[in-house]
């Protein structure tokens, strides 16, 4: 049935390459990524394989290949994606030596990857379990890890209609999960290889912390007194909510760095706001470096009047511009769920996020504790920022808790490190 499904899911994704270029960039990709195999791969060299299905599951992985890289470097390191927002953004990362897409799990592509590639380990980061790859590395006998991993009760591998799948999970060599719930559901289907650990996610942000780029354009936009509120990973029923708020509130400066980067979606931002309060960060810096910018449409110009809202039209700064937010706000979560929460939290600062976050064991945490704030609508959010300005002690009192809080999870990598068996 799965191998059915996945014949299904390939005929799909070559249907929608037609008409989506995401996904044509994935499928050409995936077609692409034996090339670069028989091309890159070094047959002498012992490769220890992570895959990640798009770039929060790649910033998970980071610490332990960064670690794997700096202790064990007689390792290679295969880094593989599956979603081009992953691909596209990490795709000349230098901590990896290969870097491709991860092709289709069928069993003819998952026997030919790994002919080509011949991993002496494997990392499997969160939720990735494909059933084909999975088995053929433990016919292998390949060590194979699951890191970061996270379950509930209602997935499908602890479903009566479920069984079959879940077999998949004892492929694994070892588990290393985020909490107690996800040992005991492995424990009540038989998985007894499992150790709590916690995420690296949070090894992840306070490495970002320490190595933070200075930022001259966000700092000149930060200089004066008003108090700063920096929305990240933003999409239009986030946007919706906050644009509305600030445009009546101009003691605050408003820094968005949306979650989507097309002039579409810009656009749609820019006529949130007045036209003469927004500038775009690229629009600085290459007036900066005294250049034009590449010409497209309706690209918005610095106004002579100071600007209140700077759109972050370029990837890459969000983890560091967080640094200058008196608040913050966590994008996703009025859609499939919540993005990064703890690079914002690490740096002190009070988060705010959308209602559906459920299955984030980091929100659920942070709304206990009072680091984090959720909102349901624009009146819960107008209610509670009212109440953090005219609270500047709570404001701050609430930051210190979300830092302590991000950094009493750190740890996960020098854990799993420490566990792993080498193999020589």
């Amino acid at each position: 049935m799965y191998n059915l499904i996945i014949y299904l899911y390939q005929l799909g994704v070559m249907i929608a390459s037609l008409f989506n270029e995401k996904v044509r960039k994935m499928w050409r990709g995936e077609h692409a990524a034996f090339d670069v195999l028989r091309q890159q791969v070094d047959p002498k060299a012992k490769y220890v394989w992570f895959h990640a299905a798009s770039l929060g599951e790649f910033e998970q992985g980071r610490p332990i290949m960064e670690r794997l890289r700096q202790e064990h470097p007689e390792y290679k390191i295969l880094l593989t994606f599956f979603s081009p927002s992953g691909y596209e953004v990490r795709k000349n990362y230098e901590g990896a030596d290969i870097i491709c897409y991860l092709p289709l799990d069928t069993i003819t592509n998952a026997r030919r990857f790994l002919r080509l590639v011949r991993p002496t380990m494997a990392f499997f980061i969160k939720y990735e379990f494909w059933y084909n790859y999975l088995h053929i590395l433990k016919h292998r006998g390949v060590p194979t890890y699951s890191v970061s991993s996270i379950f509930r009760p209602g997935q499908v591998f602890f479903r009566w209609y479920g069984r079959q799948y879940g077999r998949v999970l004892k492929c694994f060599t070892h588990f290393f999960v985020q909490n107690e719930v996800s040992r005991e559901l492995l424990k009540g289907i038989g998985i007894e290889n499992v150790t709590i650990t916690g995420d690296t996610r949070f090894d992840r942000v306070l490495q970002i912390k320490g190595q933070a780029k200075q930022l001259p354009i966000i700092e000149q936009f930060v200089s004066r007194s008003e108090k700063v509120f920096v929305a990240g990973s933003s999409w239009q029923p986030d946007e919706d909510i906050f644009m509305k708020y600030f445009n009546e509130h101009p003691d605050w400066k408003l820094i968005i760095a949306p979650h989507v980067i097309g002039e579409d979606h810009l656009q749609q931002i820019v006529s949130l706001c007045k036209p003469e309060e927004v500038v775009r960060y690229t629009s600085i810096q290459n007036e900066r470096e005294g250049h034009l910018a590449p010409s497209r449409p309706h690209t918005i110009q610095p106004s002579q009047n100071t600007p209140r809202v700077l759109i972050i039209d370029c990837f890459g700064l969000l983890s560091s511009i967080y640094r200058y937010a008196d608040v913050a706000y966590v994008g996703g979560g009025f859609g499939v769920g919540i993005h990064n929460l703890p690079e914002a939290a690490v740096w002190g600062i009070p988060v705010f996020f959308g209602p559906n976050n459920e299955r984030f064991q980091e929100a659920q945490e942070l709304k206990q504790n009072g680091g984090g704030i959720e909102i349901a609508s624009y009146d819960d959010f107008a209610r509670q920022m009212d109440h953090l300005a005219a609270h500047p002690d709570e404001m701050k009192q609430r930051g210190q808790t979300a830092a302590r809080y991000v950094e009493g999870k750190a740890g996960a990598t020098a854990a799993i490190l420490r566990s792993v068996d080498w193999v020589r």
